[in-house]
């Protein structure tokens, strides 16, 4: 049932994945309103029988498919928003909304999500639960799977529980064609924005003795971060932090008042999180302090890490070795420091996300054009494969649970 059988069941149904993502990719939404996707997606499964749950905090949607007999309940996710830049892919179906595109591949993830639903209503009599299908808006940092969590989307009100796994697929256009990937533990990072104020007293540049200069501090401050990530942390754990905005003054002669500094914090577990929380605030504190000026710190959190479980790898593993393809399966050797807000799911069920191999078939796929790129392309021929490797998950789970 995980092999031709799945597969083809995901082939015959191409045309309609295909039509689904060229549709969303050429009309993007961002953040937490992505009322056009989603119906776009209802749209498109219109004659399924499923029953539709939204709520109040955005455009979200669970989609579930009851089972002809009674069983647990598994989760399979797809995000719906798109990135704010411009688009240079060249495709027919390019974006038609300046400064949007779909640049991380959410619209091949929501296509793919459709049709696993499509393949699994095929079977709906002889399933033994129910899979719930989440379309997600607001993933890019606008904390769409929180928002559908605490809505009770997803589950967790009175007859209604949480699911019992959950499973979701992001496309990798850096792997080969096909290939799914994944590993047991930290899949990727948590992400928290890191904002920082050094306050001084400017006045002439040509007199900085009469001032307390807040430039040469925040300077200092942004080295002192990055030997503190690499002398404080053992490296065995990678953390990353990263000041990408310096913005200070406002003429060659003026010492300015204040200087600003905004980063971001990536760390693998829970613990390393609050400790360069920590660890920020007094080096940026103290270093102002030595300087007579003071440190301002925010540091607003972002997605927590990723965690997959390990008995779902290994039945997520087992499904993409039975769906075959030259290189059907590949265990990540480290974790990526990019974050997904899926984390938010895995916290309170056991799960894991998955990559997918969207490069074309024989091509160079280590020099793609990777995610978040204005010329990432998706090999659209892959995509059914996806949508099979989610309904396989949802049937194996159902049927053996976490053997």
């Amino acid at each position: 049932m995980l092999t031709e059988k799945l597969l083809d069941a995901a082939r015959t149904h191409e045309g309609e994945i295909t039509a689904l993502r060229r549709a969303i990719h050429a009309e993007p939404e961002l953040g937490l309103e992505t009322p056009k996707t989603l119906a776009k997606v209802k749209a498109a499964l219109a004659d399924l029988p499923l029953e539709w749950h939204e709520g109040p905090s955005c455009t979200g949607a669970v989609a579930v498919l009851k089972g002809g007999k009674p069983g647990p309940a598994v989760l399979l996710r797809g995000d719906m928003d798109a990135l704010p830049m411009d688009e240079h892919t060249g495709l027919d179906f390019a974006s038609t909304v300046p400064g949007r595109m779909h640049a991380c591949g959410h619209d091949a993830h929501t296509a793919m999500l459709a049709g696993a639903a499509r393949v699994l209503a095929g079977q709906a009599s002889e399933l033994a639960g129910e899979v719930r299908f989440m379309f997600q808006p607001g993933e890019e940092g606008f904390h769409g799977a929180r928002f559908m969590l605490d809505d009770g989307l997803l589950g967790g009100t009175p007859g209604y529980p949480l699911p019992d796994a959950a499973f979701a697929l992001h496309v990798w256009p850096n792997a080969p064609h096909g290939r799914v990937e994944g590993r047991a533990g930290a899949m990727l990072a948590s992400a928290d924005m890191l904002e920082i104020t050094v306050k001084g007293s400017g006045g002439h540049a040509s007199m900085p003795q009469d001032t307390v200069d807040p430039v040469p501090v925040a300077a200092e401050i942004v080295l002192a971060l990055q030997a503190m990530v690499t002398r404080r942390f053992a490296a065995t754990e990678a953390s990353v932090l990263t000041i990408g905005k310096i913005e200070a003054g406002s003429n060659n002669n003026i010492i300015p008042d204040s200087a600003y500094l905004l980063g971001t914090m990536r760390n693998l577990t829970p613990e390393r999180r609050a400790a360069m929380k920590e660890a920020v605030h007094e080096v940026a504190e103290n270093i102002a302090r030595a300087h007579r000026c003071t440190a301002e710190v925010t540091i607003t959190p972002g997605f927590p890490p990723t965690i997959n479980d390990a008995r779902a790898v290994s039945l997520g593993e087992s499904v993409a070795r039975s769906l075959g393809g030259v290189e059907p399966w590949a265990t990540r050797p480290s974790p990526t420091m990019g974050a997904e807000d899926f984390s938010y799911v895995l916290e309170k069920v056991p799960g894991a996300m998955f990559f997918l191999g969207v490069s074309a078939e024989g091509v160079d796929w280590k020099g793609c054009c990777g995610l978040h790129s204005s010329r990432m392309i998706v090999d659209e021929s892959v995509m059914p494969k996806g949508s099979a490797f989610l309904a396989g998950c949802a049937l194996q789970f159902l049927e053996k649970g976490w053997e």
